[in-house]
């Protein structure tokens, strides 16, 4: 076979891999990197190199499965917003968090996402009590939104992670 064909065969196969595992993890995975994530990561793709390379290590070999690693990506973003049941397996839903200041615990417990968590996205919306809040989500990108029911607050995007604050007062 093609040694720049067994790359493309290959490369494809490991894309399809990693979306299908990232799918099955979750979106909450996605937006909360720790030091554990970040050397999963790492790991995964030094890992995955040779499987999609094999012992092709040439420059042109790496740009090859790099390039196709982009289209590849380019081509699924194009079907999942041409179909969109691809789009719908492919990628969560919005989940509701609290509903017009009523937290719903079942979501929560499901998604993982702990009460300090949550917390921290009222406050860094400004508000200070889940009573406040008419409606948060979390979002497909794995970041929490925030409405409150006060017309005069600003509305804010939440991103998921550790306050960089909170490392040093642990350390």
């Amino acid at each position: 076979m093609n040694a720049y064909l067994d790359i493309i065969i290959r490369s494809t196969a490991v894309y399809l891999f990693m979306v299908i595992a990232l799918r099955i993890f979750g979106k909450k995975q996605l937006s909360q990197l720790n030091t554990a994530d970040v050397i999963l990561i790492l790991l995964i793709s030094n890992s995955v190199q040779n499987a999609m390379v094999g012992s092709n290590t040439s420059l042109f070999g790496g740009l090859a499965a790099a390039l196709v690693l982009f289209l590849v990506n380019m081509a699924f973003k194009k079907l999942i917003f041409k179909y969109k049941k691809l789009g719908d397996f492919l990628q969560d839903k919005p989940e509701i968090l609290i509903h017009n200041g009523k937290l719903e615990f079942d979501t929560l417990s499901k998604l993982g996402i702990s009460s300090d968590e949550l917390y921290e996205a009222i406050r860094e919306h400004g508000l200070e009590r889940y009573k406040d809040v008419k409606l948060a989500m979390l979002e497909i990108d794995g970041n929490i939104s925030v409405i409150s029911g006060d017309s005069t607050l600003k509305q804010t995007h939440h991103k998921r992670r550790i306050h960089k604050s909170l490392h040093s007062e642990n350390a």
